[in-house]
């Protein structure tokens, strides 16, 4: 069933690509939404996270989908290079604050936060909607710079390549500063 039901699910994507993304030196939209990190809900801030630092938001269409899992493993395994270049990770989808509970502990690791996005408000903003189905993000990753402009994005339905492309796009960052 879980097989038949991830065949679907990408045949849904890949009819319903968007692939339009905010381009580089845009300013990021703003936003606050509900997350968990380590299973713990907490109210994610983008304002807040990127005081700190750069941030890495990445789009993914569903939770516990086979590319989904695979890429949330992938940047747990490398969040702590993000770490070291002084960039936070989270992850955003259109999933239900309790299904990203689970999926921040199960798939996440407890390394990085996971945002719901309600009514996918964040997801339009962010010209990472997919056409259908509807409400669901097309898999787009941002780096957002500290005065809050796109500095970098990797658009593309394949899992891999987006931790390369924000590793590598944070260490340019760096540099810069």
């Amino acid at each position: 069933m879980f097989f038949k039901h991830a065949l679907t699910l990408s045949a849904l994507m890949i009819a319903g690509l968007a692939q339009a993304a905010l381009p580089v030196g845009a300013p990021a939209p703003d936003f606050t939404a509900e997350a968990a990190l380590g299973g713990q809900p907490y109210k994610f801030s983008l304002a807040a996270a990127l005081k700190k630092g750069p941030v890495v938001l990445y789009f993914y269409p569903k939770a516990f989908t086979s590319g989904c899992t695979f890429e949330a493993h992938l940047f747990a395994e490398a969040s702590e290079k993000f770490e070291a270049l002084g960039a936070t990770v989270v992850g955003i989808s259109n999933d239900s604050i309790d299904t990203l509970k689970k999926f921040s502990v199960e798939a996440c690791r407890n390394k990085f936060a996971v945002a719901a996005d309600a009514g996918a408000k964040v997801m339009r903003d962010y010209d990472a909607k997919l056409l259908k189905p509807i409400d669901m993000a097309d898999r787009i990753s941002y780096l957002i710079s500290s005065d809050g402009r796109i500095a970098a994005v990797h658009a593309a339905m394949k899992p891999e390549g987006h931790i390369e492309s924000m590793l590598k796009a944070a260490e340019q960052l760096k540099a810069k500063r």
